[in-house]
């Protein structure tokens, strides 16, 4: 029967980042198995059964009618199309306000947000800066406060794009679809 020779110095090793040195025959090394400890927490990860599509509706409250908004995987943060944006202070604070157009039905509704922050959006052809604000949203059945950047989106198609910050971890994209949610 040959064994298995492990030099000291390797055993110290061993015991130094494995926690145990064996000394075992070359045909019969079993693993071992570890039982679970009480104070190993349970891993648990639920995935998002929620599929939709590439364009769904999105209600910026408390507007009644819903935008049409393109869901964009590869966008942080959802941005909406605003007109009449201006900057201004309020108790030292960067504030703005800005008009909401919903093109589909004409519904208008006049804001005056905080600025959670500026941010730059690279895109293609030119850098751009724009203001970060929170906003009230129902997007799938469900009420949330999230991030919005505010732009002048007239030469996009839709008034809405729906980012990652929107879409993680509740929402599996498939773009065959459209208008998935009600």
């Amino acid at each position: 029967m040959e064994t298995l020779m492990i030099d000291k110095k390797i055993c110290a090793v061993g015991l130094l980042f494995l926690g145990a040195c064996t000394f075992a025959k070359k045909d019969n090394i079993v693993p071992a198995i570890v039982p679970q400890s009480q104070y190993t927490p349970q891993i648990r990860y639920i995935r998002p059964t929620n599929i939709i599509g590439e364009v769904e509706p999105i209600y910026m409250l408390p507007m009644k009618s819903a935008f049409l908004a393109r869901v964009d995987t590869g966008a942080t943060t959802s941005s909406i199309d605003v007109q009449n944006l201006k900057r201004f202070e309020r108790d030292g604070e960067r504030w703005v306000s800005f008009k909401l157009v919903n093109d589909s039905s004409g519904e208008e509704y006049f804001f005056e947000k905080p600025v959670v922050k500026r941010v730059k959006i690279k895109r293609t052809e030119q850098e751009e800066h724009r203001v970060k604000v929170m906003m009230d949203i129902k997007f799938g059945g469900q009420k949330m406060k999230t991030e919005f950047t505010l732009a002048e989106r007239e030469s996009f198609k839709y008034q809405a794009l729906i980012g990652r910050n929107i879409l993680t971890g509740r929402y599996i994209v498939d773009t065959s679809l459209t208008n998935t949610l009600k």
